[in-house]
């Protein structure tokens, strides 16, 4: 029999060579000669991590800690708490791997990584930093430390982390869009002619989606719209192609939403005195919300430009909590089994569960932003759970919305933004949002406020007046000026709220105005307004 030193070799080349099954072989054998021997348990961990098994992963990892707790363990044990969006576990491993004892390129870059995906941007470039003084080849790490740059306003930068990347990796398609995503595009200054190339070289729809979007960024900068459209239609066809959505699959949300949370709540507030005695009693969180690019990003900016309210970002851990409690089977955390479930628990313990959740990121303070835009399936969930919770939803102009929305690069692994490849598809997604926040504004909820992004930038000083009234916040003027905010920025929105307020998004739909007759009809026929 191979010793265990040949054995860790062994299991490491399988790893590498992505042969699990060989390499999950090769890690039993290790621990059945030594139950002691923390590498083998930490292979194993990185085995399930590859195939998807967090949960199994994150005991695996905390075995080999309970052996011999090295800095590299905690880095990836970060790794998997990020990807279940445990913002506090990220930040209890990261206390655990101090940079100074980590050597490792690849762990820094880890651990980088993890603290970005929780918004912790300015703790992650030390650590990409770092990696990159070790490790001056890598695209990956200059990528990665160009996006939490560019989150954390660094711009300069961002723009010099993603050339260099690209430098490296020429096909490097994330990098491409990214750097694209900065603007400053000029006639003397743009990377048209080196996009179109890289369209050439694509492999893959994702790839295509990615130097699509950059494409259309660089052809909107010359204001070439027709050739920023065209480029988004072919990619985003193909894309929509290839995952086989309906939107079906999105309307039994809305269902699912109307025919529980709206329907306990019925047309009135007589059970709000239900409510508030039946959750948990928090008045920290101010939940604002909104179909995606529809100014959710602003009012979090306004609010956390206050004195007393500390910006969390786009937090999952309502989803999360109501997930964990539920206990549905399917690998979403938002699906329509869980939805209905979620009726059935106890208030009180999904608002403790959530408040446990976010107080890694927002401490004591008096109140927080948690800025998801879907959190807007949960708003009778919310109101059970968080009674005192201020809810705050975005609307927006219908077509400025649908066409942000079909010019956005959202995540392309994720379910919940399938809707976004078809401007048909969003304008039906949008109608149905429209229906059930009027809906909920008809209940008459006391801690529900339909704001207008129109309204909003239009008359700023008032509307945000009233906005911290709603809130239970003192009139500060620094509210008015978002662009002095200075923390980090996680969303497509990063670089046009670093500006003061302005007008200057309204009606930019009208430069795809060819394209939007169809919409047009549509919100007539639904009697949805829109300004032209």
């Amino acid at each position: 029999m191979p010793d265990i030193k040949q054995l860790h070799q062994q299991a490491i080349h399988a790893l590498n060579q992505r042969d699990f099954a060989d390499a999950h072989s090769l890690c039993v054998q290790i621990v059945k000669q030594d139950p002691c021997d923390h590498d083998g348990y930490f292979l194993l961990a990185m085995i399930n991590l590859e195939v998807g098994q967090i949960a199994k992963a994150i005991k695996l990892i905390e075995k080999a800690n309970d052996i011999a707790p090295q800095a590299e363990y905690f880095a990836y044990l970060a790794k998997c708490h990020s990807l279940r969006g445990e913002s506090q576990s990220v930040l209890d491993a990261t206390n655990n791997a101090p940079i100074e004892q980590i050597n490792k390129p690849l762990a820094l870059d880890t651990l980088g990584v993890a603290l970005s995906r929780v918004g912790q941007h300015e703790k992650a470039l030390a650590y990409f930093s770092k990696a990159l003084s070790l490790d001056k080849h890598n695209a990956h790490f200059y990528y990665n430390s160009g996006v939490s740059s560019k989150f954390a306003g660094k711009f300069e930068d961002a723009r010099a982390h993603f050339e260099h990347a690209i430098r490296i990796a020429p096909d490097y398609h994330q990098a491409h869009f990214a750097l694209a995503d900065l603007g400053g595009v000029s006639a003397e200054n743009n990377h048209i002619s080196r996009l179109q190339a890289a369209a050439k070289r694509t492999k893959t729809v994702d790839a295509d989606m990615h130097i699509a979007h950059a494409l259309a960024k660089e052809y909107e900068g010359l204001k070439d719209y027709t050739s920023a459209f065209d480029v988004l239609e072919n990619a985003k066809s193909a894309k929509l192609a290839s995952i086989g959505y309906e939107f079906a699959d999105d309307a039994a949300f809305f269902d699912c939403v109307e025919q529980t949370q709206l329907k306990e709540l019925g047309n009135g507030s007589s059970q709000a005195d239900d409510f508030a005695k039946a959750g948990d009693s928090s008045h920290q969180p101010i939940f604002v919300m909104g179909m995606p690019r529809s100014g959710t990003t602003l009012v979090e900016r306004i609010l956390s430009n206050h004195s007393g309210v500390l910006s969390a970002g786009e937090l999952q851990d309502f989803g999360v909590a109501v997930k964990e409690l539920a206990q549905t089977p399917s690998p979403r955390v938002l699906d329509v089994e869980t939805l209905r479930k979620a009726m059935q628990l106890e208030p009180a313990k999904i608002g403790q569960r959530y408040i446990q959740r976010t107080q890694a990121i927002v401490g004591d303070s008096p109140h927080f932003v948690d800025k998801l835009p879907f959190n807007f399936f949960y708003i009778g969930l919310i109101r059970r759970a968080l009674p005192n919770a201020r809810i705050i939803c975005l609307l927006r102009d219908p077509l400025d919305t649908c066409v942000g929305n079909y010019r956005q690069l959202f995540s392309l692994n994720s379910p919940y933004y399938a809707y976004a490849y078809n401007l048909q598809n969003i304008g039906r997604f949008y109608n149905r949002f429209h229906t059930l926040v009027h809906q909920w504004q008809a209940t008459g909820m006391d801690n529900f406020k339909l704001l207008n992004y129109q309204d909003l930038v239009r008359n700023p000083e008032a509307n945000i007046r009233d906005l911290l009234t709603f809130c239970g916040l003192s009139w500060q003027q620094e509210c008015l000026h978002v662009e002095r905010n200075q923390a980090p920025v996680s969303t497509a929105s990063k670089v046009q709220v670093r500006q003061p307020i302005n007008q200057s998004s309204i009606g930019r739909w009208t430069h795809y105005r060819q394209h939007t007759q169809a919409l047009e009809t549509f919100f007539k026929q639904q009697q949805i307004p829109f300004e032209s």
